[in-house]
């Protein structure tokens, strides 16, 4: 018998539960908000913020502040070093390390143990529940599962605390019978060096049965890659014919599709988008023919949405679930079950519907090109590249974009640097077809592209193979989730990439 049928049915409690989405998100969504109050009234952030007398949104939106990082740095600090009830009740021991902020090099996310189960766990059973939905046909559990994840970071580690990627946190506190249906072996997952990991990787999972896959995209192609040249074959499949899913977060998963297309080209291969980090596990992509995710509103996290146009003000209409638009863009502020109270992440989303709350995600509040009144967002970069390259037959592998406010002959100028897979024949067709394409995605950019009177044609620099790779070595960030910023209001980051690129 087909072990995957006889573990389907666990999953059918849960995917009733997950039909609620549809028209009881509010009062879900209350629930989460009065547990997560009711069980901190008795830390110290509760007691300063009256947790105990909070029974509705309003109240609670009254009492608390909206917060970043900075502004709870000095509570988590605190909490690093063995304090108690400080954000969260009882001792949170692991911290995921993500990327820095202006005064500090890297974040530390407390993860408690009612967050990784309330949360993080629940979005990898949710993911098998939809997909097992979806696909009546699977048989995901009759192989294993590569899961491609990061590392600890043991030199961040005191004495009452550890530190990790969130990925290594999970695998560290998993269930150990996951162990039995996973590879790579626990310590492979584990290695810091991406490179020796990779490899360790590839000669591993070579002779299993690998039915579905786990990661970020460009670092799960990486190591794709790695095996394809251990093993000789030409596509995917022919290493593990049972092959059946990508469970893939992260970074976007357009610049890569065509590729993994490339790939693995055997008929039912499926990919399934997760909107996962280590503040939380927000969003899963439950219909396959639809690129917007459902919001996770049973998870422990209560979520708040900033119109992205009201940023800036003093006073801007924060608005929970119920009050949002379609077709708006919306910072993400949200308080979870590991401490972290109307925190804004810095992700940008946009619904697409309501009951169930669908989103796909825009950007990020820091990552966006507004040098000129233009307002380019990361989803526009994504749309316009996905264009330019449907239309050469280009493949995108990695890229950044920053302006350029004044050259020697006083123009202004979009600067790209891309790192092609398959490189377009005219590298100037393609820059011309990207800026027109942006043109037609985003007003405000073809308004200051009017007569090249503001803004004259984007300029794109051909990046040299694995330049990309080399800067985010050089800042210790090569493997886990670690990203490339996409878009930036500043030249800090393509210029430390230009030296690279010789």
């Amino acid at each position: 018998m087909s072990l995957t049928n006889f573990i389907r049915p666990l999953f059918l409690n849960r995917q009733h539960q997950l039909d609620a989405y549809q028209d009881k998100a509010e009062m879900l969504q209350t629930d989460v908000l009065l547990k997560l109050t009711g069980k901190a009234a008795g830390t110290e952030w509760g007691r300063m913020h009256g947790y105990d007398k909070v029974h509705t949104y309003e109240q609670f939106a009254q009492s608390t502040s909206v917060n970043t990082y900075e502004e709870l740095k000095g509570f988590i600090d605190r909490m690093r070093q063995g304090e108690r009830d400080v954000l969260w009740p009882g001792q949170v021991r692991w911290y995921a390390k993500s990327s820095g902020t202006t005064n500090d090099k890297s974040k530390f996310i407390p993860v408690s143990k009612d967050g990784l189960h309330d949360t993080h766990y629940a979005g990898g059973r949710d993911a098998t529940a939809w997909y097992l939905r979806n696909y009546p046909k699977s048989h995901i559990f009759d192989g294993k599962a590569l899961i491609l994840g990061g590392s600890h970071a043991p030199n961040y580690n005191l004495t009452n605390s550890l530190v990790g990627d969130l990925s290594a946190i999970l695998i560290e506190n998993i269930n150990p019978l996951v162990n039995l249906v996973r590879v790579p072996k626990k310590e492979t997952a584990l290695l810091s060096d991406f490179a020796l990991k990779r490899d360790r990787i590839a000669h591993e999972a070579l002779h299993q049965n690998v039915t579905n896959l786990s990661g970020v995209p460009s670092w799960m192609l990486s190591v794709l890659t790695r095996l394809m040249e251990v093993s000789g074959a030409t596509h995917l499949q022919e290493v593990w014919p049972n092959l059946e899913v990508f469970f893939h977060g992260g970074v976007a998963f357009t610049p890569y599709r065509k590729q993994y297309q490339q790939l693995i080209t055997k008929e039912g291969m499926h990919y399934m988008e997760t909107y996962n980090a280590s503040e939380g596990f927000f969003g899963l992509q439950d219909d396959p023919s639809d690129i917007a995710m459902s919001l996770m509103v049973d998870y422990g996290v209560f979520f708040e949405f900033i119109p992205m146009d009201e940023l800036e003000s003093e006073r801007p209409n924060i608005v929970p679930l119920w009050g949002v638009e379609t077709g708006r863009n919306y910072a993400m502020v949200f308080s979870t079950s590991s401490g972290l109270w109307r925190y804004m992440i810095g992700d940008t989303v946009r619904f697409t519907q309501k009951n169930p709350y669908k989103f796909v995600i825009t950007g990020r509040t820091k990552f966006f090109i507004n040098a000129f009144g233009e307002e380019l967002i990361v989803d526009n970069a994504e749309k316009g590249l996905a264009e330019a390259c449907s239309k050469t037959g280009a493949q995108v592998l990695e890229y950044t974009a920053a302006p350029v406010f004044m050259d020697a002959q006083g123009k202004c100028r979009h600067q790209w640097l891309i790192e092609f897979s398959v490189e377009p024949t005219n590298l100037e067709e393609f820059a011309t077809l990207l800026d027109n394409a942006l043109q037609k995605i985003n007003s405000d950019y073809e308004a200051k592209r009017y007569k090249d009177i503001t803004l004259q044609p984007l300029e794109i620099i051909p990046a040299r193979k694995g330049v990309f790779d080399d800067w985010l070595k050089l800042k210790g960030k090569l493997g886990g989730q670690h990203k490339i910023p996409r878009l930036s209001n500043h030249r800090n980051t393509i210029e430390e990439i230009l030296k690279l690129n010789g």
